[in-house]
């Protein structure tokens, strides 16, 4: 699978989350412990809101991201209030920049840790439901990128809750009208650089790793003297594959099902069930 992390919060410099902290990220691209895969060295990609312009910047390469001096060189030098990195490990689409996440459309930026099982049985009927004028859109070839148009199509701009669950329904009814068991598996991310949602859902009711920090007030009272909870925002939040740092109380799992809608300093958990089509997809 993959590794991912989302910061909103004061701006900081990349590194302090990338590089910084005990079992960072891109530790984790060489070394994961609670992913399918120890390693994740198909690539990466961070994308980043600054003052400068309204579309995020983003940076995606196929390098590993524990070898990329680029990476670090930017890390060192970029600093945001809000910004997205994903390290990857591939499963059946091929190694190439355009599969690389995050992935961009206008203001907003979307990540995916998972996959849609029997992809290439599944696609040409889930293709057909994305908006036509989405479609040139789609560059690459993971079932992630798909995932995003879709979300796109059904609404994301508007109701991001409501839109990723018509999109994970679609995925499977179109997965049992081919016989396909438990079609998906996941934790998204996605934003518009102001308010941040991020999903943890599976079919078989097993899905991948998904913490979110403890709010830094009570991190500040449980530590006084560490250095990084005083450098952030009291309104900052991360949101990781699995947990970076040494701080024990610092992480909260996101619950099985759920999602998380994190704005302004409050993160609020609501359940999550995907949204079946009104009628059943035909098989041509």
């Amino acid at each position: 699978m993959c590794r991912w992390l989302a910061y909103t919060g004061s701006p900081i410099l990349l590194s302090r989350a990338l590089y910084t902290p005990a079992h960072s990220l891109i530790d984790q691209s060489l070394h994961a412990r609670l992913g399918a895969e120890a390693t994740n060295g198909d690539g990466f990609g961070i994308g980043w809101y600054d003052e400068v312009s309204p579309v995020p910047g983003t940076f995606r390469s196929v390098e590993p991201a524990w070898n990329d001096r680029n990476l670090r060189e930017l890390a060192n030098h970029v600093g945001s209030p809000h910004f997205f990195a994903h390290v990857r490990a591939a499963i059946g689409s091929p190694v190439q920049q355009t599969n690389c996440h995050p992935f961009r459309h206008e203001r907003w930026l979307w990540m995916h840790n998972g996959f849609i099982a029997e992809l290439a049985s599944l696609k040409r009927d889930l293709v057909l439901a994305v908006d036509p004028a989405l479609y040139p859109q789609i560059e690459g070839g993971t079932d992630s990128e798909i995932l995003f148009h879709l979300a796109l199509s059904f609404g994301l701009l508007d109701d991001p809750p409501a839109a990723v669950a018509r999109a994970v329904g679609l995925v499977e009814s179109v997965a049992a009208a081919h016989g396909v068991a438990d079609p998906f598996q996941g934790t998204l991310a996605t934003t518009d650089g102001e308010r941040m949602w991020a999903f943890r859902y599976s079919s078989a009711g097993q899905s991948r790793s998904l913490y979110y920090t403890t709010d830094v007030p009570t991190l500040r009272r449980l530590y006084p003297d560490a250095e990084i909870v005083h450098e952030l925002s009291s309104d900052a939040r991360l949101v990781v594959s699995e947990p970076i740092g040494e701080l024990p109380g610092a992480w909260r799992e996101m619950p099985e099902a759920s999602f998380a809608a994190i704005a302004g300093g409050r993160d609020e958990v609501h359940p999550f069930a995907p949204t079946p089509p009104s009628r059943a997809p035909a098989i041509t």
